[in-house]
């Protein structure tokens, strides 16, 4: 693995800019195989598992792991177990008037253990919703959810080296735990059970890692799916609800709304004059 300080002087200091950023969701038990890397990127995994290899050296693929390939590598995957993967790549180009050596020491793969973290899931989604922004203003906003996001990976693996609690691995285990079944029943009491503590010990460890109550991260993490699937086509609500672990469609549109303070069909509505507007 790389230097974490000299990928952050580098980054901290380098000229760059985000090409793209693209969130993917792939199916369980898919193969890619021989695909050439054309750009600088890297790979966040937010849920699932997968194998990857990249120039033959092994990787495996956990919520957390960063992976950073440059352009012109082979890259084979395939993904692991019962549950999709999801993952955003985000793509950078350095500045070939720039009179610096941060591509050639980046010209390179590597892999990053951050830990699974909520408010870079958050800060990933944001970045791959502003990725095109136009204009000095826009772009220096993608800018700076970028440097955000690496100083959070960087980090994250800074703790990881220096030694956590064993509170803190338990609680990156729920968080991925929690992503791979939040359309499940879950209640606090199953959670600390399945992760070895008690109720009281598990709230307790993961408001202090993570910010949130359990349950609350839970709510939090079926809101933010739903979101998703409102954007993203005409599924009826009762499905949405459903897909995100509600089968009463109406206390699901009350946690929508306590969430996002409109209604799900309300958001449906205002995303889609948003899009006519765009396309006028």
């Amino acid at each position: 693995m790389m230097d974490l300080d000299k990928i952050a002087e580098i980054f901290a200091g380098g000229s760059y800019e985000i090409a793209n950023v693209q969130r993917l969701v792939i199916q369980p038990k898919s193969i890619l195989r021989g695909f050439k890397t054309v750009q600088y990127g890297f790979l966040f995994i937010v849920r699932g598992e997968a194998k990857m290899h990249v120039n033959g050296t092994a990787y495996d693929l956990l919520p957390g792991t960063v992976v950073h390939a440059a352009p012109g590598m082979q890259m084979d995957s395939r993904v692991i177990g019962q549950s999709e993967l999801e993952y955003f790549i985000v793509f950078y180009r350095w500045n070939k008037h720039a009179n610096d050596t941060a591509a050639v020491e980046l010209d390179t793969h590597f892999k990053l253990e951050s830990g699974a973290n909520p408010r870079l899931l958050e800060a990933l989604i944001m970045i791959q919703q502003k990725a095109r922004a136009t204009g000095g203003i826009g772009k220096l906003h993608v800018k700076e959810l970028f440097l955000g996001i690496m100083h959070q990976v960087l980090v994250g693996c800074k703790s990881r080296e220096e030694g956590r609690s064993p509170g803190q691995k338990i609680i990156e285990e729920a968080i991925a735990y929690i992503s791979g079944h939040y359309m499940e029943p879950l209640t606090l009491g199953e959670l600390a059970e399945l992760h070895g503590m008690s109720p009281k010990q598990f709230s307790y460890f993961f408001h202090k890692y993570t910010g949130y109550r359990p349950i609350d991260y839970v709510i939090h993490y079926r809101m933010e799916r739903a979101r998703e699937l409102l954007k993203a086509g005409s599924y009826p609500i009762s499905d949405i609800a459903v897909s995100v672990g509600y089968a009463n469609p109406l206390y699901f549109s009350r946690m929508f709304k306590k969430k996002f303070g409109v209604s799900p069909s309300a958001y449906r509505e205002q995303e889609e004059s948003h899009k006519d507007v765009g396309q006028s």
